[in-house]
């Protein structure tokens, strides 16, 4: 009940959205953010000076200050993996720019029943699912809006939510 979006139309559900955007993260690595500088400065000093005025971060507090949410759950392995330190330093910038993160242990999330693949809930009402391949990279999105399938996302966003910890937390 889903169908296949381009990157394009993807990304402009980030300005069209009307409240809020929110996001679960489930796995270990992402490939893009290895190809990055950011990574590599992470690798080298075990953090990172980000560019809060970047466009991704102008854009987002742009929509935030027009009100619009912008959250997510990052579930995180015990140990973490070296990406997921590198998200967690992320996180920093993300919050910076208005945006709200929370990690969740893996076990938890296991235990809940939670899925394994990542996904943007829109407003509560259109679920973008994320596909990557083997590699980790990134191969596409899928829409989906049947009202019961959102409602399942919706159920795992609650879950998710519940059961999680603001991010410094664990960074601290």
């Amino acid at each position: 009940m889903s169908h296949p979006i381009s990157f394009d139309e993807f990304d402009g559900m980030f300005t069209a959205l009307r409240h809020s955007a929110w996001r679960l993260e489930s796995r270990r690595r992402y490939a893009w953010d290895e190809q990055q500088g950011t990574y590599r400065q992470f690798l080298a000093e075990g953090r990172v000076d980000w560019d809060l005025n970047d466009p991704w971060c102008k854009e987002r507090r742009e929509q935030t200050a027009l009100g619009k949410r912008f959250e997510r759950v990052r579930i995180v392995d015990e140990p973490l993996a070296e990406g997921q330190r590198y998200l967690l330093d992320n996180a920093r910038r993300n919050a910076a720019v208005g945006e709200v993160i929370r990690v969740l242990a893996r076990s938890k999330a296991d235990e809940l029943g939670l899925p394994r693949e990542d996904f943007w809930l829109f407003d509560a009402r259109v679920v973008a699912l994320l596909r990557f391949d083997g590699a980790d990279e990134m191969t596409g999105v899928d829409l989906v809006t049947d009202p019961v399938e959102v409602l399942r996302y919706a159920q795992v966003r609650e879950a998710a939510w519940h059961h999680s910890v603001p991010y410094d937390e664990l960074a601290g």
